[in-house]
């Protein structure tokens, strides 16, 4: 099966942190440098006429069809979590491995980004949530995006634990004013705990993007 030369699984420690925002914009801006780059929506649940889905603005920025960041029989239109979605729309249950079999890749990607839904344990279907996910897809990095103020440290060592043993984890601190010093102090904490921590879609799509560093070796 292809495989993008770099795999990347994108989670939040919760909603509305800013999950689509910060992969749209790695995409956007690594596209514009020449990598090759494709995303995936396994599942989606949304509240209809409220704007654009995650696929859209994903496909927006990879040059995709919305059909193919999610196929079109993984659109539920109820802002609930998806396997909840499908029972209330009264469609069939989610299995896990049924997303996983229909994630596909054009050929010569170089950055190849899966979103998932929620936080780490925010189930994608019936059987299983992006850590399930994880443990199928083998992705090179876990890139986990979080808030950068009050409640930073906490949100991010739980939301970060279950990937420890599975792959490279990368934080992400979104909405992060280098100015605040609760910013930057959570930043210090965090890093100095470990984890490897970067700042924004710029600071990850550093380190996807890197020819000369690649964030894994392949």
């Amino acid at each position: 099966m292809t495989r993008p030369t770099q795999l990347v699984v994108v989670t939040g420690t919760g909603t509305s942190v800013g999950k689509t925002w910060v992969g749209a914009r790695v995409l956007a801006r690594l596209r514009t440098l020449g990598q090759r780059v494709a995303a995936r929506k396994p599942v989606q649940s949304f509240e209809p006429d409220a704007g654009p889905t995650d696929a859209d603005l994903l496909a927006d920025a990879t040059g995709e069809y919305p059909d193919q960041v999610c196929a079109s029989q993984r659109w539920y239109e109820l802002a609930l979590a998806p396997p909840m979605a499908a029972a209330a729309l009264g469609r069939p249950p989610i299995a896990l491995a049924d997303l996983v079999a229909e994630v596909s890749w054009p050929a010569a990607v170089d950055v190849g980004l899966v979103e998932g839904v929620g936080g780490p344990r925010s189930p994608l279907a019936a059987d299983g949530d992006t850590v399930d996910l994880v443990r199928l897809l083998r992705p090179d990095v876990v890139a986990l995006v979080a808030e950068s103020g009050l409640g930073a440290i906490n949100a991010v060592r739980l939301a970060a634990a279950p990937f420890l043993g599975l792959t490279r984890v990368v934080v992400v601190l979104n909405r992060f004013e280098p100015d605040v010093s609760l910013h930057t102090a959570n930043r210090q904490w965090l890093a100095g705990g470990g984890l490897d921590v970067v700042v924004g879609p710029a600071g990850l799509a550093e380190r996807l993007g890197s020819a000369t560093d690649p964030l894994l070796p392949r």
